[in-house]
């Protein structure tokens, strides 16, 4: 049975299905005398839950923030079909990294915690031979300490993005569900959404990654092509003597 770690994400194919064609069709398309905005909405939210079970059959790999963010894409969907005011849309843009944060927070408790699905990955980083090393150095504690330190740097993150994701949709989005206005201005929404917000966090993110990284070294004596995955058919580095 194959081990190979699944294909990484296109990241081009991701920001075009997932933000590119919904931002165009539903502030361009869904006027009444083109799509209309219940057809573009649909058409719109289309665009990520195709790209995101394509993904999945090419890959065969589900990915925790992408099931979490094409879940985000159909409530919203749903709001606007519904006719849900602006202010509990904007309550939805807050609450789905809320939630997100508060589950990396509550799974510290559990023996599985969601740091290691986001950064302590074993598709990126060779499991293995950094446990060997702790083993060998006794720095289990330690490190179980440095991921607690990471998660918490997660949550910040996340709470983060959940505030800047409220305030951009009140300040952005003033229509009523269900209009081609409020369409329009979810298209922005979006789209301004990728400097305002994904940035920042995806910033923060890169920074609690670093300091994992940065104590993996230390606890470890490992380099950092060490502590990274070798891919397959590359010989692994010497370790340190």
């Amino acid at each position: 049975m194959s081990s190979d770690p699944p294909k990484p994400e296109n990241l081009f194919l991701n920001l075009i299905f997932n933000i590119a064609l919904p931002s165009l069709v539903l502030s361009k398309l869904s006027t009444p005398e083109r799509m209309g905005p219940v057809a573009g909405l649909v058409v719109a939210l289309a665009f990520p839950l195709g790209y995101g079970v394509w993904d999945y059959a090419k890959r065969r790999h589900a990915n925790f923030i992408s099931i979490i963010g094409l879940t985000s894409v159909l409530l919203t969907g749903g709001l606007g079909l519904l006719h849900i005011g602006v202010f509990w849309f904007a309550v939805k843009e807050g609450a789905v990294p809320t939630i997100i944060g508060l589950a990396v927070l509550l799974s510290l408790k559990t023996k599985t915690p969601l740091v290691r699905a986001l950064l302590y990955n074993e598709q990126v980083i060779d499991v293995a031979r950094v446990d060997e090393a702790l083993a060998t150095r006794s720095n289990r504690p330690a490190f179980d300490r440095l991921l607690v330190q990471a998660s918490y740097l997660l949550v910040a993150s996340f709470l983060i993005s959940a505030a800047l994701n409220f305030f951009l949709a009140r300040h952005l989005v003033k229509s009523p569900t269900g209009t081609p206005a409020f369409n329009e201005e979810l298209g922005k929404m979006h789209l301004v959404s990728w400097p305002v917000i994904v940035l920042p966090s995806m910033a923060m993110m890169m920074f609690a990654l670093w300091k994992l990284l940065h104590g993996i070294k230390v606890l470890t004596g490992l380099s950092l092509d060490e502590i990274f995955k070798t891919p397959p058919g590359k010989p692994k580095p010497a370790g340190n003597p």
